[in-house]
């Protein structure tokens, strides 16, 4: 991504697996091979590198600048933008506490600040005030900033649709399966901010408390500061690094695709807390299917004798659930 790699080589057993898109547009064999490593590093850990994107440096770039930029700005001209009831905006630091975490009891706000963009939804559209269905926000006084954050918004749309095929292929599916679920994508945009912590926080203050994501996948991308963490399956509550690598992005399944699965892939925990002496800048890209879409388990991935281990679910439903238990914005005033 932006920036360096780390001096320091995790060892093998403590790191994430590296997945290359390159082979996946190659021929039929190479895209099996990938698909194969793809659900082998879902089913042991929920997580990934993915390299060879074919996203251009200077979009990654440019949105990581523009980041930077809008957290610059003084107080209250974030603050002008504050998130609304579409879930677009800014999110001032201390706003949010992971009340359904299934990894731990969450009490503490996570010591980060954000800005949330998503699909844009014109006000001639059909679904125009449906709950998440509105505009986004935009700086005035950042220049360039709407510019790079749309373009970026939508290589990563490009590289999730793509992605999708594969992991429909994983599934021992046809590659455009899963397809008609995202006719209308959720999609998330954050631009995440994470100050420097005290080197003396108590354990359970997180820039990130632990957490599963709600959706199909996140994409992520990372400076080059670290402070990302997996938990490892099976380990004991061990939590792995996840060690920012230049030229990639970190892939993880939610919980709408772990569901899909039948558990065969899991929504694995992962947690942020930025113990360095500089700031953290992280740009996370959700991409979900669409609100009304009713998530259960899919034929292929219930074995002989086996049942589905969820009911069906409405993406909706489950999405707002967590969102109005979540964020301070969303709760009834005291």
């Amino acid at each position: 991504m932006t920036g360096t790699a780390t001096d320091t080589t995790p060892r093998l057993e403590d790191s994430l697996p590296i997945i290359d898109l390159g082979g996946f547009r190659l021929d039929e064999a190479a895209a099996d091979r990938t698909a194969r490593a793809l659900d082998q590093a879902f089913s042991d850990i929920g997580f990934c590198y993915i390299a060879n994107t074919g996203v251009d440096q200077s979009l990654i770039d440019g949105v990581f600048e523009a980041s930077r930029r809008f957290h610059a700005q003084g107080q209250a001209a974030k603050d002008a933008l504050a998130i609304n009831d579409f879930h677009r905006g800014y999110m001032a630091p201390n706003t949010s506490v992971i009340q359904t975490s299934s990894v731990a009891k969450v009490t503490k706000p996570n010591y980060s600040e954000s800005f949330m963009l998503m699909h844009e939804v014109a006000a001639d559209d059909p679904d125009f005030g449906r709950p998440l269905q509105g505009p986004n926000q935009w700086p005035a006084d950042v220049p360039g900033f709407r510019e790079a954050v749309v373009a970026y918004n939508s290589a990563l749309q490009d590289v999730a649709r793509n992605f999708t095929h594969l992991i429909a292929r994983a599934l021992n599916l046809a590659p455009t399966t899963l397809d008609p679920r995202f006719a209308k994508p959720t999609t998330f945009l954050r631009l995440l901010h994470y100050p420097p912590q005290p080197v003396d926080s108590a354990d359970d203050e997180f820039g990130s408390a632990p957490h599963t994501d709600y959706g199909f996948i996140t994409i992520l991308a990372q400076d080059n500061v670290g402070g990302l963490e997996v938990r490892k399956r099976g380990g004991g509550g061990a939590w792995i690094k996840a060690t920012p690598l230049p030229g990639t992005f970190v892939v993880n399944v939610g919980d709408m695709l772990a569901r899909w699965t039948n558990g065969r892939w899991q929504s694995t925990p992962h947690r942020v807390k930025n113990l360095s002496p500089t700031d953290r800048y992280s740009v996370p890209f959700f991409y979900d299917p669409g609100m009304d879409e009713v998530i259960e388990c899919l034929p292929s991935c219930v074995g002989p004798g086996e049942a589905p281990r969820h009911p069906p679910v409405r993406y909706g439903d489950y999405l707002m659930e967590r969102l109005n238990k979540n964020y301070d914005y969303r709760k009834p005033a005291q």
